[in-house]
C-alpha cells in the first residue's frame, strides 16, 4: 500500500483502505499496551491449558508462507498479548521493545527467511529473532538479526545477546523511513547472512551453531519503531 503520512492514526488508515475496525485488543496492542484480557493474566486467544506454548508441527519440505490477508493474526502465531496486530493485510507493530510475535512452528535446520518491511519515523531498529526458543524475550534464546538499530547506526547479526561479544556489524546503511524493503535472512551450516534488496547486510560464522531444543524458533521484532511486515516466506535449504 501506499505510505501515508505520520500523524495520521490506525484509525482513520483504516478508514481510508475500507478495512473493518480494529478490536480494542488490537488498538491496545498497536499503542503497546497489554489488551483487556492481559490485565487478568490471561491472553485473549489462549485456553485454560496454555495451548499456545505447545509447539505446531515443523515446517517441512513444502516451506510456509504468510501474506497476513486476513484479521485475526491465528493459531500459527503466539497470540499472547504482544503489541502485534494485522491491519490492512500486514502485520503491524509499534514500539515493541523486544517482545517478538513468535511463529510457533519450528524452522529447518537450513532455511531462507524472506519477506518485506517498512519502518515509519526516525526510530527504525527492525529486529529479528531466529532460532530461538518460541515464547522469551528478556534473555534472548537465539540469534538476533537488527537492521538500523541504535538509533540507524548499526547493522547486526547476534548470538544470545546483541550487545554482548558474539555478534558482527555490518557495513553502514540506514533505514529509510517509508520505503519498502526486501528482507532475507538464511543460514547454511554455520554461517548466517541477512541482505536487504539483495545486498549483504551482514554475515556470522558461529562455530558453535545454536540448534535443538530450545533453538528451533523465528519471531518479528522491534524496539521502538513502528514497522510493517508481510509476505514472509520460509524455505528449507539443503
Amino acid at each position: 500500500m501506499d505510505m501515508l503520512p505520520r500523524w495520521m492514526t490506525f484509525a482513520a488508515l483504516l478508514v481510508l483502505v475500507g478495512c473493518q475496525p480494529l478490536s480494542p485488543e488490537e488498538q491496545a496492542r498497536l499503542r503497546g499496551q497489554a489488551p483487556p484480557a492481559m490485565a487478568l493474566g490471561l491472553s485473549p486467544n489462549a485456553d485454560a491449558g496454555g495451548s499456545l506454548a505447545v509447539p505446531l508441527e515443523p515446517i517441512g519440505a513444502e516451506g510456509f508462507r504468510d501474506d497476513f490477508d486476513r484479521v485475526q493474526l491465528g493459531p500459527n502465531w503466539r497470540d499472547d498479548g504482544r503489541p502485534f496486530a494485522i491491519v490492512a493485510g500486514q502485520l503491524v507493530t509499534r514500539e515493541t521493545s523486544n517482545r517478538g510475535l513468535w511463529l510457533r512452528r519450528a524452522l529447518p535446520r537450513n532455511v531462507r527467511i524472506e519477506f518485506t518491511v517498512r519502518a515509519e519515523g526516525d526510530a527504525a531498529d527492525i529486529k529479528l529473532e531466529l532460532f530461538g526458543d518460541g515464547e522469551s524475550f528478556q534473555p534472548t534464546s537465539g540469534y538476533i538479526v537488527i537492521f538500523g538499530g541504535w538509533s540507524n547506526t548499526a547493522n547486526v547479526i547476534a548470538r544470545l545477546n546483541e550487545n554482548g561479544a558474539e555478534r558482527t556489524i555490518g557495513p553502514p546503511r540506514p533505514i529509510q523511513a517509508g520505503k519498502t524493503l526486501q528482507m532475507r535472512i538464511e543460514r547454511r551450516g554455520t554461517v548466517i547472512e541477512a541482505y536487504v534488496d539483495g545486498v549483504l547486510l551482514a554475515r556470522l560464522d558461529d562455530p558453535a551453531p545454536l540448534e535443538g531444543s530450545g533453538h528451533q524458533f523465528f519471531a518479528f521484532n522491534g524496539w521502538q519503531s513502528e514497522l510493517w511486515y508481510d509476505n514472509l516466506v520460509i524455505t528449507p535449504l539443503s
